[in-house]
Formats: C-alpha cells, structure tokens, sequence
C-alpha cells in the first residue's frame, strides 16, 4: 500500500501541524508501536510537567558495548538526510569518564548515518536534547517551536535532537524535514534510553550542563518558544 506523505506544516500555526492519521498509514502498528503510542497518549493527557530533579535508576545505565549501534544506514536515508539539511552528529569523547547525574555511558547512531556519539563522552557546551518520535503527537504539538528556538540560536546551546523507539527512520527523516529542524538528530531504535535516562515515552526533553550533568528533566511537550528558551536560560544560564 503507497504510503501518503506528510503534509507540510506552519511554525505559526498549530492547526495545520500534521495529524495522527497522516502517519498512521506509514506505520506499521504492532503491540510495541500499540504500547507506544499508548504511552504518549498517557503522557499528552495527563499534561506532564517537568521536574527539576532528575531520579536516578537503580540499575547501572548500559555500557557502551552493551549499547551498540543497530541502525543501518543506507543511501536512500543518507540522500533524505542531506535533502533535509540536517547537521552532521557531533564528536564526542571516547575515554572522558561518565559523571553522576549525567548523560548515560551509552553510543547512539547518528540518524540517517554519520558519526556515532556517546552522550557521556559529549562536553564543553550547554546542551538542550530533545527526545521525540515521528510517531508522537505531542513532538508534533512542539516541533514549530523547537524550530523557532533553533532558527533563531546565537548562543553557545547546542541543540540535539533523538529519534526514539522508531522502527521507521526514514518518516524520522521526513518529519523533521517537516518540521524544518536542522540541528543534528541521534536514534535510539533499540531503547537504550528507557533505562538510562527513564524515557517513559515521548517527548522529553534534557538541559545539560557543559560538564555533562543533567540540570533539569521537561517532560512532555513545550506549550511555545518562550518556554523553551527560559528553561535554557534558567538552568544553563544562555539565552538562544
């Protein structure tokens, strides 16, 4: 069955943002995907909140090798990628040790190809990483003003985007083409993140300090760009 593409959206107006049935056809639904998107339902209805503590599991955070990279890249994803504009992963380093409070000690592939990145080797700036999904409402509910804060960045953030728990990369690629996002974007096809960082679902996202610590977990989706940027501006001290 063709499936339909998404129709492009406005960063002004929320009620042309691309709708659940746009995407549905392009998804196949299993009891995962099912389970899924129960749990962004959850999550979009209850209003989720952030918290400025971020609770840390119990359990050890996975290694890097038991994190190993699934995604494989093709040319047709790598084409898409650079179609849309999006920003190549960034390095980061191999032997620095992980921090409590931090990123997880985990690698993640670079969507569409590229480099691959451990977030706990990833310094030296303050850093905004959202977790979303192609498949999730709410991270279309705030895709315009992730846009609009990343259009208009001229501070030190660097902003990064995870395409999480997403068996379709290349409608990972298209919506965030849609969504005119061009900072770089990981994946997380495997769910490495569930545990390390507790994704329940997304979005999600994370204020990092340059050092690497966790200053402050939003859960759920932004209501607007001021939002965004006075988080950013309260936990990192900048102002994109």
């Amino acid at each position: 069955m063709t499936r339909t593409p998404l129709r492009p959206f406005s960063h002004t107006s929320r009620s042309r943002i691309p709708q659940w049935s746009e995407i549905r056809n392009g998804r196949k639904f299993g009891w995962r995907g099912l389970a899924a998107v129960a749990a962004v339902l959850v999550i979009g209805l209850a209003g989720c909140g952030g918290s400025p503590v971020l609770a840390r599991s119990t359990t050890p955070a996975a290694s890097p090798t038991e994190a190993a990279p699934s995604t494989q890249p093709t040319a047709d994803l790598a084409a898409m990628k650079e179609a849309a504009g999006i920003a190549n992963c960034p390095p980061s380093d191999s032997k620095v040790a992980a921090v409590p409070n931090g990123l997880p000690d985990v690698v993640l592939p670079c969507l569409g190809g590229g480099r691959n990145v451990r977030l706990a080797g990833l310094r030296g700036k303050p850093m905004m990483i959202n977790v979303w999904a192609q498949w999730c409402g709410p991270c279309r509910e705030e895709a315009p003003y992730l846009a609009e804060v990343a259009s208009a960045n001229k501070s030190d953030l660097m902003i990064m985007g995870i395409d999480h728990d997403d068996p379709r990369p290349e409608l990972a690629i298209e919506f965030a083409q849609l969504s005119t996002w061009k900072y770089p974007q990981l994946a997380d096809p495997d769910v490495v993140l569930r545990q390390g960082l507790q994704i329940s679902g997304p979005p999600q996202t994370f204020f990092v300090r340059p050092d690497g610590t966790i200053a402050y977990r939003h859960a759920g989706p932004f209501n607007s760009a001021t939002e965004v940027r006075d988080l950013a501006r309260k936990y990192l001290g900048v102002a994109p």
